[in-house]
């Protein structure tokens, strides 16, 4: 079960790189974010297949796509410095709450 948290720790980190290159691609115009984003998104589901093969896929779907709205939403806050109002930070704080129910709660994921 470990093996599949890395590799679902994996795909998000190389989702978030491919949506900050997404972000920059300018609609795919620009080359290399483009590709960097084309891999990325493939190599995060990649990624992704492993985890499915141990945890219920509605759980792996809720770990991945939670902690990648959060960090991607941190890149954007630091490097393009696009800010957020207190209901953005606080809608954010629930996805990160639900994340960690999830993890530390959940039956369905294993320790």
């Amino acid at each position: 079960m470990q093996k599949a948290m890395i590799f679902l720790v994996m795909a998000i980190v190389l989702e978030v790189i491919a949506t900050s290159a997404l972000a920059r691609s300018q609609s795919f115009t620009r080359l290399w974010p483009s590709v960097i984003s084309v891999v990325g998104y493939a190599g995060a589901f990649w990624f992704l297949s492993f985890p499915l093969r141990h945890m219920p896929t509605g759980v792996v779907y809720a770990l991945w796509s939670g902690l990648g709205i959060v960090l991607i939403t941190m890149v954007a806050w630091i490097w393009a410095k696009q800010a957020l109002d207190l209901a953005a930070i606080l809608g954010l704080a629930l996805i990160l709450a639900g994340v960690l129910v999830i993890h530390l709660f959940s039956r369905s994921v294993s320790h």
